[in-house]
């Protein structure tokens, strides 16, 4: 895995929603709309683009129909073309969503029989994700369809994305995805392949898959949870069990994403959104920002048709068009991200907790390669100042404290 990855901080983006083209007739190329905020991108401190679905689908984008076509509600090739090189030009990356447990019902195969999973012997009889009628799941014994996932990742690598996020690869034998990068990595041995993985076991699932990273569900939750809660307990839990997983691969750190409630939504006190970034932005890993929520946008999933749309909204045409008020969390991602580009070894930290209260911790996040760099973070996350003890900070020029007025 090239070095590239340890300067790697995502700014994610739903293009079906960010461009309103989720309802929008085929033949709009909004999907150059993005081209119009990258700039405001490289201000935030990102340094690449996590693309959301782009290709052609029956609906959300998650039900593909042709993984070789940019969907036409977003534009075509040269959309997709001009979209690459802008970010290129900026010196960003970019990386795109890849669904490949499942197509949507109108995808064209040459085999029903062999490409999809079968729960019976009647005609549409086919295993479906997670019961969403619409997502039919593919067989991943089936050597035609292993053959078909790798000649679309070596596809789009070849038009100019630098690695995939791969949708719902828990539900994926891992030794698929080992058989897939085997024949890919040779041709584009610095690509970054990331799994969405919500639960079970991260490091075995990155050991036997071979892929570079996963989702981090298990420190999302911990982090807000432990915020709401005034339990910094849980929080220190977790960030014990993420040392397992830096030690297995490269995992992908969040506190928000196309598919949980906001960040500002989800917290009791939204003047925890300091202390949730902090975190995020020091611990290992390669985070990711949610469009919107450096603008602490608000929004609530919901268990029903339509449920994603307040988390999957469309932005104005401009930067010009952003309310006023979401302007001081923008700053405030800046300035944490500052830090993280100030110290692209955090990607590989190991955090280790140094003081522990329900209300304050101090956590010291080193690099593993070299001892000499080591950053403690001190979070006090209740109404009153808190003084740590004599000697949790042994480096106080890297130190950086944050309380719930910041």
């Amino acid at each position: 895995m090239g070095s590239w990855i340890d300067h790697a901080i995502w700014w994610h983006v739903y293009p079906l929603g960010f461009t309103g083209a989720l309802h929008a007739e085929p033949g709009s190329h909004r999907l150059t709309r993005i081209v119009d905020w990258l700039d405001y991108a490289i201000e935030l401190g990102v340094s690449g683009l996590q693309l959301g679905p782009i290709f052609a689908s029956e609906s959300h984008g998650y039900d593909t129909v042709d993984h070789f076509r940019v969907d036409p509600r977003l534009g075509d090739d040269a959309d997709f073309d001009k979209l690459i090189a802008a970010a290129r030009e900026r010196g960003l990356r970019v990386i795109l969503d890849g669904v490949f447990n499942h197509v949507g019902r109108g995808f064209p195969v040459p085999d029903r029989e062999r490409w999809f999973r079968r729960t019976g012997p009647g005609p549409d009889d086919f295993a479906v994700f997670e019961g969403h009628s619409g997502l039919i799941e593919l067989d991943h014994d089936e050597p035609e369809v292993l053959d078909h996932v790798v000649r679309v990742l070596s596809h789009w690598l070849d038009r100019g994305a630098s690695g995939w996020r791969l949708d719902a690869a828990y539900a994926v034998p891992p030794a698929f995805w080992r058989a897939a990068l085997e024949r890919v990595r040779p041709r584009f041995p610095d690509a970054w392949f990331g799994g969405e993985v919500i639960h079970g076991d991260y490091t075995g699932y990155l050991r036997e898959s071979t892929l570079d990273g996963i989702t981090q569900y298990e420190l999302w939750k911990a982090i807000w949870s432990s915020l709401n809660d005034g339990n910094l307990f849980e929080l220190a839990w977790a960030l014990d069990r993420h040392r397992d997983v830096l030690a297995a691969g490269r995992p992908l750190t969040f506190v928000g994403n196309h598919d949980v409630t906001r960040l500002a939504s989800r917290l009791d006190d939204e003047r925890h959104l300091g202390h949730a970034l902090a975190v995020l932005l020091t611990v290992g890993g390669v985070p990711s920002i949610y469009y919107g929520d450096e603008q602490a946008f608000r929004g609530v999933k919901e268990d029903r048709a339509g449920g994603d749309d307040a988390v999957r909204p469309e932005y104005p045409a401009s930067p010009a068009g952003l309310a006023p008020y979401g302007w001081a969390t923008y700053h405030l991602h800046q300035r944490l991200i500052s830090v993280r580009r100030r110290h692209p070894w955090l990607a590989r930290a190991r955090t280790e907790t140094l003081h522990l209260t329900n209300e304050a911790a101090a956590f010291a996040c080193t690099d593993p390669d070299d001892a000499a760099n080591r950053l403690v973070l001190m979070l006090n996350v209740g109404d009153e100042p808190y003084r740590f003890p004599s000697g949790t900070a042994e480096v106080p020029a890297h130190d950086w404290a944050i309380s719930p007025d910041q």
